[in-house]
Parts: structure tokens; C-alpha cells; sequence
């Protein structure tokens, strides 16, 4: 199983931006009070418990929570924000998001193959 963290400052966030220089990270932007979400993490954490992609950093950022990093990262990476949402980032650059029932397993996969 792949191993995740959470970001919930400002300063994990511009760690984990600055690490996408150097390796993949997929966010995965989630609402604690949203069943579309909670939908959404159970298919990340199904797929982290597959055989998930070992040269990526997976991280969790909870919007409501955190709404200061939620806003953030949409701004640095130029990306409307929508809850739930995976956004993959190579070298500080946001080159693929999705979010609500097209975050699954297999979406997952497929963008990290």
C-alpha cells in the first residue's frame, strides 16, 4: 500500500509544490461533509491499496479544513477549484485534474501509467 499525507498548512503545501519538480504528486482535494467525496476517497484508498504507482506522492488536503491550502493550490496551479478533485502536478504544473464520480480506480491508473 502507497502511503499518503495530509496537508493542512501553507508551508506542506509549498514543500509538497516544490517536490513536484523532482517527482510526480497527486492531490487529492476532499469535503469531509460531501457523500461525492466520500465517495471519491474510497476509490483513492482503493487504488492505494492496489498496486498504486511508486513514483508518485499521494496527498490529501481537506477543503473545508484547510481552505487557506484548498485556495492555494488552486492559484498556483491555475485550476478551478472543485471539491472532490485529483489534480496530478509535474514540475510545479497542474497537467491533470478531474473531479467528483470521475475520480475511480481505474481513472486513477490510467493517468498515472
Amino acid at each position: 500500500m502507497a502511503q499518503w499525507k495530509e496537508i493542512a498548512g501553507l508551508d506542506d503545501w509549498l514543500e509538497v509544490f516544490d517536490a513536484s519538480a523532482n517527482k510526480p504528486v497527486l492531490v487529492f482535494k476532499h469535503s469531509t461533509t460531501c457523500p461525492i467525496s466520500a465517495n471519491a476517497w474510497k476509490e483513492f484508498q482503493s487504488y492505494l491499496n492496489g498496486s498504486p504507482n511508486d513514483d508518485t506522492e499521494f496527498v490529501m488536503v481537506k477543503v473545508i479544513e484547510s481552505r487557506n491550502v484548498s485556495n492555494q493550490i488552486a492559484h498556483d496551479l491555475h485550476v478551478t477549484h472543485k471539491s472532490p478533485q485529483l489534480i496530478l502536478i509535474r514540475n510545479k504544473e497542474a497537467v491533470f485534474n478531474t473531479s467528483h464520480w470521475s475520480i475511480t480506480q481505474d481513472n486513477i491508473r490510467k493517468v498515472l501509467q
